[in-house]
């Protein structure tokens, strides 16, 4: 039984670690204090039931799995979340104006510009979005250009710019006309 209960403290705790370093990463304080504290409960938990009684190896085994399972769990949860942004940088042969504006109509950043590349001059498009958007934002860019070759990063930090009331109301914007045109 007790083996069981590490195996689902693990199960708690390992996600809840993995969402506070995210936190931390991003700079959310205030929110990774709260989760470390009760991470820390749920650590000493853990630990006290196995140390109890050190000839258990049931218990050792469970909190192992328990562990690699709520890495996983906690990975799933990380991805669902999506917290932040990312910036891209898509490189195209030639100034795709129809890929431009379809970008902004669907509320992403764009910002384009001519660069040399090895034998011809390409275009670069620098896009930010949520990191929630990263499929939709590949899925748009390959439809109008398969052979883009595309970056993307996470700013630490921005200040400024298109990022977050622009692009809020030009995707409320779009999702109502997409809605719209659903109904019609």
């Amino acid at each position: 039984m007790s083996a069981l209960l590490v195996f689902i403290v693990q199960l708690l705790y390992v996600p809840i670690l993995t969402i506070r370093t995210i936190m931390m990463v991003k700079g959310m304080k205030e929110r990774a204090a709260a989760m470390g504290a009760l991470e820390g409960i749920i650590y000493v938990v853990a630990l006290g039931i196995v140390f109890s009684d050190l000839s258990n190896y049931y218990n050792m085994i469970a909190y192992a799995l328990g562990f690699a399972v709520g890495l996983y769990i906690g990975a799933i949860i990380e991805e669902k979340l999506a917290i932040g942004y990312l910036t891209f940088e898509v490189n195209i042969p030639t100034r795709n104006q129809e890929l431009i504006d379809r970008l902004r109509e669907v509320g992403f950043s764009v910002s384009t510009s001519a660069v040399e590349g090895m034998t011809s001059t390409r275009y670069q498009l620098d896009c930010t979005a949520r990191r929630d958007r990263e499929k939709e934002f590949i899925r748009v860019v390959t439809e109008y250009e398969p052979a883009a070759f595309i970056v993307s990063f996470e700013p630490r930090s921005f200040k400024g710019g298109y990022i977050t009331k622009a692009m809020k109301r030009r995707r409320e914007k779009y999702l109502k006309k997409k809605k719209n045109a659903e109904q019609s």
